[in-house]
């Protein structure tokens, strides 16, 4: 198996803004971030932490020839779309619209919370597909000191192409997202199969411009010395070479991690 290389993105260098009723962190160039550092990494083209005051949100906009999920860290997002769908997401959710050849849609904080969720965008890998859309629901205790599929390309072993059920969503990419809690001294390995991958530990604690701080992870390889610590809001690149890898976190710090895995072809 390949060793692991990894390039840090931290949190403080990300794009971000606070337009009041939106507070929003872009790892990849997005709306008025623009860095030609950060476009894309082989499908993944946005990871846009996000969060939205209440009864504020995103009105309805159109996309695109884009697989767009939404992964809800707490608070309630309503959501709404030209297929005729309705649905008020919570924690633990995990929606997935495969835009194809163009949908509408609006995501709204619902109730008097705010709403904090990960919007990532990928690229699928066939041109003017149906539009679908998916829920899949992932418990804490699910995700409790181990990896958990929450995404996964159609045709891989698990997924279902429902529009409710169990397994991770079906996306129509070379992109798989693992994610878990990880608590004090929990050490946690998953093989990554894909030529590279991102990992992003969420910022669970609050929304902070400056230095990292909260959860404090270490990543490493099974097969690799190199080491790289991170804390929330922190990401970083992977690359595996040939391809096929042991990735390893383990959490340092004192504080429950939340992390995401992206094995990406």
């Amino acid at each position: 198996m390949s060793s692991l290389k990894f390039v840090p993105r931290r949190s403080e260098e990300r794009g971000n803004a606070d337009h009041g009723w939106l507070k929003t962190f872009h790892t990849f160039s997005f709306a008025m971030y623009q860095d030609h550092k950060h476009e894309q990494y082989g499908p993944l083209r946005v990871i846009n932490e996000d969060r939205v005051a209440p009864r504020t949100g995103f009105g309805t906009h159109s996309h695109r020839e884009f697989e767009i999920f939404s992964y809800v860290v707490a608070g309630e997002l309503e959501h709404k779309d030209s297929m005729g769908n309705t649905e008020v997401l919570k924690r633990g959710d995990l929606q997935l619209t495969s835009a194809g050849t163009g949908i509408s849609h609006s995501e709204k904080a619902h109730g008097n919370r705010e709403v904090h969720f990960l919007q990532i965008w990928s690229l699928p890998h066939t041109a003017r597909l149906q539009p679908k859309y998916f829920t899949r629901h992932f418990s804490d205790a699910e995700k409790l000191n181990k990896w958990v599929s929450v995404v996964a390309p159609v045709g891989s072993a698990g997924v279902s192409d429902s529009r409710e059920g169990a397994g991770p969503a079906p996306v129509q990419s070379a992109l798989t997202l693992y994610a878990t809690l990880a608590e004090k001294g929990q050490k946690l390995e998953q093989p990554l199969k894909g030529k590279k991958g991102y990992v992003h530990v969420v910022q669970t604690s609050g929304f902070n411009v400056g230095k990292a701080t909260g959860a404090t992870v270490r990543i490493g390889g099974s097969k690799s010395s190199e080491e790289l610590e991170l804390k929330e809001g922190d990401g970083a690149y992977i690359s595996l070479g040939n391809g096929g890898a042991g990735f390893v976190l383990e959490n340092i710090g004192d504080k429950t991690a939340e992390v995401l895995l992206f094995d990406l072809e």
